[in-house]
This record gives structure tokens, C-alpha cells and sequence, in this order.
């Protein structure tokens, strides 16, 4: 335990704070660093895998500028349970391996406008293959110091990348990190997650989600929503915007190493993949949620309407794929299907909405009937595809005001809710955001510190 809460080393620990750069809401940030992140170590678990150990929150660093390294019982449940719930839903993350109250009051101000209060301490272990990112790849080349970048690009890919071999590895190891990359944004598109902060200091070389920070999932569909009061009111990091933030990210990256390669044609034209790669993966994952056989190319149009329909209609994005699950494949009575829907809509489609809607399904149960494949099938691909079960912020919220109560039996459900995303064990969650919670600070508005 006193190693988890930061206050015993042990002979065999050299604990570092890792120096990296990054481009922070789209500007050159220069020097940055693990602020409130100590590396511990890495552990051999006897696989041919390693895990570094982190703590997060421990304490002062080189690079906490003028913050004391600690965090608070809040931000540290958020990273603790989103880390584990993305790891169980099929996302690639970095991991949670324990979450320890430090007993002190740490002062904060939540929104940085001049109200700080004193909050619980707490400290996360997460844990990852890397923690390295595209920031510390960006920082020698800040710096110029192209034999350390030599030096460093080489070691990741022979401790990560070690299939890549040959005159023209680095090249082919960026193409890997643009395919996760984007793999990784499918993902998070999937399952209605947006990360909130995606500066290039917190995109991980390995196609991970790391940094928890203002994170939510959406409850209704909204390709203009962000969590983070930082980024409003650009909202540069809004959940529609996340593939092209990627995209952007990796041009930096590609920007940093180019140094390291006899031209820039090659790695321009391996960064140019990006959108195939994403377009593919993205139209093939939709495809899952609707339950389609095979997204053909005459299917394009479907998939334009429903995001279409979704962005105006405005449904919980969770519970309307849940419901589109059991919809019968046969048209039914107009009010039939407004009344199969009724408990994702935050607000029922009237008027033009409402025929959008309906021409949607209409269409949808239409294609439906053309599938290949038979009906035990497609709900299969579905279930497997959309989750019952999504970590939502009003949920973490009333969790943490419990926690800070002492109390934890919101806390302890959720921690089992998280392990099983697609079943119906835990459908009493399956429900809206309520109205109080999307104005409530901690549940619709969040900051960097949270």
C-alpha cells in the first residue's frame, strides 16, 4: 500500500517524470512534461509484455511548474473507472491498477475562475506498455537535437515495433501509428466517447487512449458537444472533430521525425492514408451498429442520412442503437415507431424532424430485408457493436459526491457495471441523462483538472 500511495521506493525503483512538448489547442506549447506523473518502473509479466507503473498525483515533479503534483479524489475516480470501463467496451487504453485516498485536503479551483476549495487527495496507478507519446518526439525536435530523436525513434521501435525491421522502418512505423491512430478514432466514435483534451502531448505513440481528463460520453448525439470549458467556445476537440484533430496531431508527429528521413514525399503521402484508413474502418463499424451484412457502396447514402438524422434528432445516442436492435424488421404504423424510440428522445421529433426520423427507419428496415445474413446474426453483430452499458458523467458525479460522503455503493456497482458494457445485467443504468444533470458542474461542464 505505501508503494501504491506514493510513500516507499523500493531498492529495485529509479522513479522519473518524463520531459516531452506538445501543440496545445492547436499552438506550439514548447516544453511540458509529466506534471503529476511518476514512472516507477516497468514490470516483466513473463509474457514477452512489459507494463511501465505510473502514479498519477503523487506529488511535486522537474516539470509541475508552479502546481504541487497532487491530484484530488474527483479527476482520480474519473481516470480510475473510464480507464477500465474503455479497456472492457474493446477500446485500446491505458490501464487502471489501483486508486488510493491520501487522507489529505488538496486545494483546487475546478474551473480556474477564483473560487479554489479544499478536496479529498487520492492517487491512480495506471499502467501501459508506453507512456510515450507524441510530444516526446516533438520536444528533441523543438530542441534540434536530431541524434537523440535518432536515438529514441530506433528504441521505440525496438522495444514496441520489433516486426518492423529494414532501411525503411521509420517510415513504416509511422505508417503503423497513422493506422492505430485511426484505428483508435473508430473506436472512439463507436461507442460515443470524447476525450476533450487531445492536445499532442496526450496522443500516445501506440494508439492508446491516455490522459483522462474532461472525458464524456455522449448522452444525446451531438457532433458539436465538448466536455472540456477549455475548449469552448472553438471547440476544436468536439466529438465530430476528433478524427481531423487526429489527423492534425499526426502531421506534427510527422513534422518531428521528418528529420530523420532523406525527404518529406514519403512520409507526407504515409500521413495522406489517414483518411482512407478511417473512412474504411469507420464505414465498416457503422455498418456493425446498423446490423448490415456488408456496407456496399449503394449503403453510403444510409449511412449519410442516420448521421444526418442523429445530429438533428438528437437522440441518446446508447439507447437509440439498443432500441434500433430490437426494432422488427418490417415497417410498422408510424406511431408505433415513434413510440419504440420514445425512450432515447430528450425532446420527441415534431414536424419535419419527425418525417426525417421515420423516413430513416423506413429506409433502414428496407435494407435490413436485403441482408445475407439471418436475423440471430445481425442482432449479434449489433449487440457486439453498440454497448447497453456507458460510464455516463452523471453517474461519476454522484459516485464521487458519495465517495467524499464515505460512502461506496454507487462506486462499487459501477466498478462491476464497467466489466460487463454489453450484457443486460445492468440495464438500471441504461437510462437518460436527467435535467438536473446537464447543467450541473462535474456532470455537463469539466476543465483540465477535472
Amino acid at each position: 500500500m505505501d508503494i501504491l500511495a506514493g510513500n516507499f521506493v523500493t531498492e529495485s525503483m529509479q522513479p522519473y517524470a518524463a520531459c516531452y512538448a506538445g501543440h496545445q489547442f492547436g499552438h506550439w506549447a514548447g516544453q511540458l512534461g509529466d506534471g503529476r506523473a511518476i514512472t516507477l518502473g516497468e514490470w516483466d509479466s513473463g509474457n514477452e509484455q512489459t507494463w511501465e507503473l505510473q502514479l498519477k498525483g503523487a506529488g511535486r515533479t522537474p516539470y509541475s511548474r508552479r502546481a504541487d503534483g497532487r491530484a484530488v479524489l474527483r479527476s482520480s475516480v474519473r481516470e480510475y473507472l473510464m480507464s477500465e470501463a474503455m479497456h472492457y467496451l474493446g477500446v485500446p487504453t491505458t490501464r487502471a491498477l489501483s486508486l488510493v485516498a491520501t487522507g489529505d485536503q488538496v486545494m483546487r479551483d475546478m474551473f480556474y475562475n477564483g473560487n479554489p476549495e479544499f478536496e479529498p487527495g487520492a492517487i491512480v496507478m495506471r499502467v501501459a506498455p508506453s507512456f510515450l507519446r507524441f510530444g516526446n518526439f516533438e520536444l528533441l525536435a523543438a530542441r534540434q537535437e536530431n541524434e537523440n530523436l535518432k536515438n529514441l525513434t530506433n528504441w521505440t521501435i525496438q522495444q514496441y515495433f520489433l516486426h518492423l525491421q529494414g532501411e525503411d522502418k521509420i517510415l513504416l512505423w509511422f505508417k503503423e501509428i497513422v493506422a492505430r491512430t485511426a484505428s483508435l478514432m473508430v473506436e472512439w466514435q463507436r461507442v460515443g466517447f470524447v476525450h476533450g483534451v487531445m492536445n499532442t502531448d496526450n496522443m500516445s505513440i501506440l494508439g492508446l487512449t491516455i490522459d483522462y481528463g474532461p472525458y464524456s460520453f455522449l448522452d444525446d448525439y451531438d457532433p458539436d458537444f465538448t466536455p472540456n470549458t477549455t475548449d469552448l467556445p472553438g471547440r476544436r476537440y468536439a466529438f465530430g472533430q476528433q478524427p481531423s484533430i487526429a489527423y492534425w496531431n499526426l502531421g506534427c508527429l510527422a513534422s518531428a521525425i521528418a528529420p530523420l528521413l532523406s525527404g518529406t514525399e514519403e512520409i507526407v503521402a504515409a500521413l495522406e492514408t489517414f483518411e482512407d484508413i478511417y473512412s474504411t474502418k469507420y464505414q465498416s463499424m457503422l455498418g456493425n451498429k446498423l446490423g448490415l451484412d456488408k456496407v456496399k457502396p449503394e449503403d453510403i447514402d444510409l449511412l449519410v442520412a442516420l448521421e444526418d438524422m442523429l445530429t438533428r434528432i438528437k437522440p441518446d445516442m446508447t439507447i437509440f442503437y439498443q432500441l434500433l436492435i430490437a426494432l422488427p424488421i418490417h415497417p410498422e404504423p408510424e406511431e408505433a415507431v415513434l413510440n419504440h424510440f420514445k425512450d432515447s428522445f430528450y425532446r420527441a421529433p415534431e414536424g419535419k424532424e419527425q418525417e426525417l426520423f421515420l423516413n430513416f427507419i423506413k429506409t433502414y428496415q428496407e435494407r435490413i430485408q436485403k441482408n445475407s445474413i439471418g436475423p440471430e446474426e445481425r442482432i449479434t453483430r449489433m449487440q457486439k457493436a453498440n454497448p447497453r452499458f456507458i460510464l455516463r458523467n452523471y453517474l461519476l458525479h454522484q459516485a464521487i459526491e458519495e465517495l467524499e460522503r464515505g460512502e461506496s455503493t454507487l462506486f462499487g456497482k459501477l466498478q462491476e457495471a464497467i466489466k460487463e458494457p454489453y450484457s443486460g445485467k445492468w440495464d438500471a443504468f441504461m437510462v437518460k441523462r436527467p435535467n438536473w444533470a446537464s447543467q450541473k458542474a462535474g456532470c455537463s461542464m469539466l476543465s483540465c483538472s477535472s
